[in-house]
């Protein structure tokens, strides 16, 4: 590989994901106020017990890093329970699940002028870099979701 090869593949995964992360923060908010068939909880989550349990989620999920407050917008934490924050952080949780299903989708860009091993490699960054940000982004709408299922049933029985 020549060193165009390395500066492209070097340099384009960070203005890929920067420029995606700063697109998806610019989509109005509507846009994510709902499931998509991506975004849709499958049967086989569990309501996030497939994370928790199987992947030990809320042990490691601290430590993914946040860019978000890079470009001026946060929804790490919930702050206050009510209706409007629960619905908002869905919202951005489900922005973040999508952005880095984008980022994750840029790997065949990098397919094209690549060796097999640095295909490979590229593979092996892409995964790593996006899977985990997107299982954490599940795993909390879920567990959120099911607090907020909770919360309604004992509502209606008041």
């Amino acid at each position: 590989m020549n060193a165009r090869v390395w500066a492209v593949n070097v340099l384009g995964w960070p203005i890929l994901h920067i420029a995606i992360g700063f697109i998806a923060l610019r989509v109005p908010s509507h846009v994510f106020a709902r499931d998509t068939w991506l975004t849709t909880p499958r049967p086989w989550e569990q309501d996030g017990r497939v994370y928790r349990d199987w992947l030990a989620i809320r042990k490691w999920k601290h430590l993914l890093p946040d860019a978000a407050p890079w470009m001026g917008h946060s929804a790490k934490k919930l702050r206050e329970p009510n209706p409007a924050n629960i619905a908002q952080f869905f919202i951005e949780a489900r922005r973040a699940e999508i952005a880095h299903w984008f980022m994750l989708g840029c790997l065949p860009i990098f397919l094209i002028w690549n060796p097999p091993w640095a295909r490979c490699v590229l593979a092996v960054y892409a995964l790593a870099a996006n899977l985990p940000c997107i299982l954490a982004q599940r795993y909390n709408r879920l567990v959120l979701n099911r607090i907020a299922r909770a919360r309604c049933r004992a509502f209606v029985r008041l």
